[in-house]
């Protein structure tokens, strides 16, 4: 298929080179330019990418990019033609994701969200899982563009309901994460060695996804960005607003976004979420870290 892929960050960058891998003809665009994809025609503009595409893919950072990404002065609105699909994989506003779409279908464009969970590994290794708002049979169509950056789609509604759904996903992680790190504070502060209370968890029903995957790199000390720390901030601040919209309260969310806003006052906002631990640990006096870190 011809795809114009728009946003070459973290996830993008490896989600385009594996639609080029997969044989499909690509443009692609950063607003930071000098990033390539091999096997990808570079584009000047999101316009110039999405003239003659199939699809439109956005991967971008956040509401505002989206907007100016389709309807800014060089978006991808000027090179819309009647039977193309945009499909966005940031993670915005479920609102905004509504607006947008009606915009575009008044052009004859299908509109898909496609928020996707796996981090930089999955987006690496193409096993992505895409979490999706849209119709049924403009779906069945992207599905040879999914195949080849995932490994598995859930449709979770209409069109914004992918995006409902990532900043319900995002909460989890949040609030999961965040459990785990005052864990590991209390427990070096009273002297339990933290590889053992990880091993412990890895045992029981306290066991998650989200400690299984980033306990060893919090007892290494490394704290380089999977998912940047900015990233889940912003994304948590969208939850908040769309629970708002939706009269809907989230007290624990709420303390845990304060936990952001400090680490990135602390500067933490370009490492990893993880780096929120640093917090609890300048807190508390001590320092979580496996035996070999």
């Amino acid at each position: 298929m011809r795809v114009a892929f728009l946003g070459l960050g973290i996830m993008g960058h490896a989600m385009a080179s594996n639609l080029a891998k997969a044989g499909h003809e690509v443009a692609v665009w950063n607003r930071t330019p000098g990033k390539q994809v091999e096997g990808a025609r570079d584009a000047a503009t999101p316009a110039a990418a999405a003239q003659g595409a199939e699809v439109v893919w956005l991967c971008v950072s956040d509401t505002a990019a989206v907007e100016s990404v389709l309807f800014g002065p060089d978006g991808v609105e000027k090179s819309l033609a009647e039977g193309m699909i945009i499909a966005d994989s940031s993670t915005i506003s479920p609102s905004a994701t509504v607006k947008f779409a009606e915009r575009v279908r008044a052009k004859g464009v299908a509109y898909v969200d496609a928020p996707m969970t796996g981090s930089k590994i999955g987006a690496g290794n193409g096993t992505l899982i895409f979490m999706v708002g849209g119709d049924e049979a403009t779906i069945e169509r992207l599905k040879p563009l999914f195949a080849a950056m995932g490994k598995k789609i859930f449709r979770m509604g209409d069109t914004g309901k992918g995006q409902a759904t990532k900043l319900a996903m995002n909460l989890q992680i949040a609030l999961i994460f965040e459990g785990f790190a005052e864990a590991l504070t209390l427990a070096t502060k009273l002297g339990v060695e933290p590889q053992q209370l990880l091993s412990l968890i890895e045992a029981t029903m306290v066991r998650s996804g989200v400690v299984d995957y980033k306990g060893p790199f919090v007892l290494q000390r490394d704290f380089t960005p999977n998912f940047p720390l900015r990233l889940m901030h912003k994304d948590i601040r969208l939850t908040l607003e769309a629970a708002k919209e939706a009269r809907v309260k989230l007290p624990a969310l709420e303390t845990v976004e304060e936990i952001y806003e400090m680490a990135t006052e602390d500067g933490h906002q370009d490492l990893d979420y993880a780096a929120t631990l640093t917090l609890l640990e300048k807190w508390a006096g001590v320092q979580v870290k496996g035996e070999a870190a």
